[in-house]
């Protein structure tokens, strides 16, 4: 079977066409993808709609070269890909590569809401997290292996958190923001929120009338990780009335929460919860809280150096 580009450029030698347009028409019909494309589709082209089409084809061909060469096409981020219509050929862009993985990171960034923590911790792979052969670290690295798995494939079914504590440094925030960006890969949505700053942010808050708002924003949030609790002045409205709504609301709605701290369950509620902040004991409401966090999360310690720059 003859080429078709070789068919038509015969053809194109009889009719009475310019000579810059039969130069133009030969290089593209026989550039390799034009002629690909022809071939593939010749039982649904006549002569007459690819002659037509010629400004298209080389317009295919001039962007994809564009794209070849490192240089934006027409439309930055897309690359040509020819099309076939009822009756004529067109151009279709279509996302490149590095597009592609532009879109799906920009696709996580809105999946991964971060509140008063750094970006850098959006490039974290489970990958970078030590285990030093510790069996506590081990231990807690399996167990957020463990709930990703179970959460992938069944989000919709309740799955208990952890209630991850440890000394100053020793990887808690690390490996839970790991954890995050494995989940937002898949499509989860999640929030990574510093307890502390999130305090002084409520706080201020009640000036311009947003606390309410704020609070139903983060209490419905499908997956939540509350990092370094314990370590702010927690006033009796900020543990009554924020943190415990909180809780309350995720565990009414079984949703995902997990922690982060350096204190233990035991003494987050005894050295912490259980004081106001003017001193006074209150030892039932820290127990209710503390019932609360214990349905919502396992308890898992970990060990290990303090990694942080001294």
């Amino acid at each position: 079977m003859e080429n078709l580009s070789d068919e038509l450029s015969k053809l194109m030698i009889n009719k009475n066409f310019g000579e810059q347009f039969k130069k133009l028409s030969n290089n593209v019909l026989k550039d390799k993808d034009v002629n690909e494309f022809l071939n593939a589709n010749k039982n649904k082209l006549d002569h007459q709609t690819i002659i037509k089409s010629i400004s298209k084809l080389y317009e295919f061909v001039n962007e994809r070269d564009k794209v070849i060469s490192g240089k934006n096409s027409t439309i930055p981020g897309y690359e040509p890909k020819l099309e076939l219509s009822k009756d004529s050929i067109n151009v279709a862009y279509v996302p490149t590569k590095s597009k592609l993985a532009s879109i799906k990171n920009e696709k996580m960034l809105k999946k991964m809401h971060l509140v008063s923590l750094p970006n850098a911790l959006r490039k974290i792979d489970l990958k970078q997290f030590y285990t030093d052969k510790d069996q506590e670290r081990i231990d807690a690295y399996n167990d957020i292996l463990q709930f990703i798995v179970d959460y992938e494939q069944d989000s919709k079914t309740y799955h208990q958190g952890i209630y991850l504590h440890g000394e100053f440094g020793v990887g808690k925030t690390f490996l839970m923001a790991a954890m995050a960006n494995e989940l937002v890969k898949n499509g989860y949505e999640l929030m990574l929120l510093h307890f502390p700053s999130f305090v002084t942010e409520m706080k201020n808050s009640i000036k311009n009338n947003t606390v309410a708002k704020k609070l139903d924003r983060i209490k419905k949030m499908p997956l939540l990780i509350l990092d370094d609790i314990g370590a702010d002045d927690m006033s009796s409205w900020i543990r009554d009335d924020i943190f415990s709504v909180i809780l309350e609301y995720r565990m009414q709605n079984s949703l995902p929460t997990f922690f982060t701290s350096n204190y233990s369950m035991s003494e987050f509620e005894h050295n912490h919860l259980k004081f106001n902040n003017k001193g006074d004991e209150e030892p039932l409401k820290a127990q209710r809280i503390m019932q609360r966090i214990r349905f919502l999360s396992k308890e898992v310690k970990i060990t290990g150096d303090n990694r942080r720059p001294q």
